[in-house]
């Protein structure tokens, strides 16, 4: 359980966080700092001003010219009492100050929202009072967005690692189930071939064809089984097939296997309807959605397939009259391990889906169900 708690991932999000909060919160310090220091600046400067109003002594003049070339980034704006821009400001841009009359009082307004204004009285009979209002300089603007820029970066981080853990992941589910299915058709392989034998003794030894053909089509079965199973992981040879043709095929095969209460029907508006398919991945795909459909309407109920030839894609729906699937089950149906069967091993749909996105290059989607009314599979196959 400690192990479980304490792994790796944990440890280095730890790791991470704690870098993170701690940049952040010193970024934070250093922006106080400039701020107080910055304060102190302007304070100085307008010191300076009012020193320069009082006296006309050269030295005092040459210290406040020293003071003013000293501050070159902060930007400052004089107003009286009432905030009406004075023609004292520093650090603007003198260009827009002439050509736009307003340009003083929005920077006024924008400052205000900064800090609080340095108060200077001039005069006390009459009282004097003007107001200077002062921005960020560029060091400032620059630490104070610092930590957004670094919380960008930092979450930008996480979400390519999170995506590359998450690849990772999958291609090694991928590689595991590949490798599952093609030890799963070698192992069948060695018994079907011993089994084709024993159907030509069969056969040899006047066993009724009856028998012999109904033995024969059971090991055509697993031989179509196992070929399936052995094109899981590899590329496939894909080839023109007629989609029509394809489909009856596996509808006839199914509507062998349902009860007399369970109506299948093929429509079709093209019934020269072709794309470029992998016969067997493709008919395994069908029987996979026809049986879902027939566990869904446990015995009873009906089943429509529609075939539409459009111009640049072939849509297929297969359409059920069972149980429906609820709302939060939908986000899960193609999940690998999910079944509502009790006996269900949750693999059909998420191999149906593979074989038609990855080999097929198409989409398999639910189109829509209703609980208690029945659902559409809907697969869109790209000419």
């Amino acid at each position: 359980m400690f192990s479980n708690l304490f792994n790796w991932r944990l440890v280095l999000a730890t790791i991470a966080i704690i870098i993170a909060s701690g940049t952040i919160f010193y970024s934070q310090y250093i922006a106080r700092k400039i701020a107080e220091e910055e304060r102190h600046k302007v304070n100085v400067w307008v010191e300076s001003l009012k020193a320069r109003a009082a006296t006309t002594e050269d030295a005092t003049l040459n210290l406040t010219n020293l003071i003013t070339s000293e501050n070159t980034d902060i930007p400052i704006v004089g107003t009286d009492e009432n905030d009406n821009p004075l023609g004292e400001s520093l650090n603007l841009d003198t260009n827009l100050i002439k050509k736009d009359s307003n340009y003083l009082r929005r920077k006024v307004q924008e400052f205000k929202n900064l800090h609080d204004p340095i108060l200077v009285k001039f005069s006390e009979d009459p009282v004097l009072i003007n107001k200077y209002y002062y921005g960020d300089s560029k060091l400032q603007r620059e630490v104070r967005y610092y930590p957004i820029v670094q919380l960008i970066i930092i979450g930008l981080f996480i979400l390519i690692t999170l995506l590359a853990v998450s690849a990772r992941n999958k291609s090694t589910q991928n590689q595991v189930w590949a490798g599952l299915a093609k030890e799963a058709a070698h192992q069948l392989g060695t018994p079907i071939t011993s089994l084709e034998g024993w159907v030509e003794v069969l056969r040899s030894e006047s066993v009724p064809e009856k028998i012999v053909s109904e033995i024969g089509k059971d090991v055509e079965r697993l031989k179509l089984v196992s070929d399936r199973f052995g094109k899981i992981g590899s590329t496939p040879q894909l080839e023109e097939g007629n989609i029509v043709a394809q489909v009856e095929n596996m509808a006839g095969y199914m509507r062998k296997r349902a009860t007399h209460k369970v109506a299948i029907e093929v429509k079709n508006d093209d019934p020269e309807t072709t794309a470029l398919i992998n016969p067997p991945l493709f008919d395994w795909v069908i029987e996979n959605l026809l049986k879902n459909a027939l566990d869904a309407m446990e015995g009873k109920g009906r089943i429509d397939i529609l075939i539409h030839n459009e111009a640049a894609r072939v849509v297929i729906d297969i359409t059920d009259t069972g149980k429906g699937i609820s709302k939060k089950n939908l986000p899960l149906v193609f999940k690998p391990g999910f079944s509502t069967k009790k006996r269900g091993w949750g693999l059909g749909l998420s191999l149906s889906r593979r074989i038609i996105s990855q080999y097929h290059r198409g989409e398999l989607f639910v189109k829509n169900s209703e609980p208690g009314k029945g659902t559409t599979f809907r697969i869109e196959l790209k000419k």
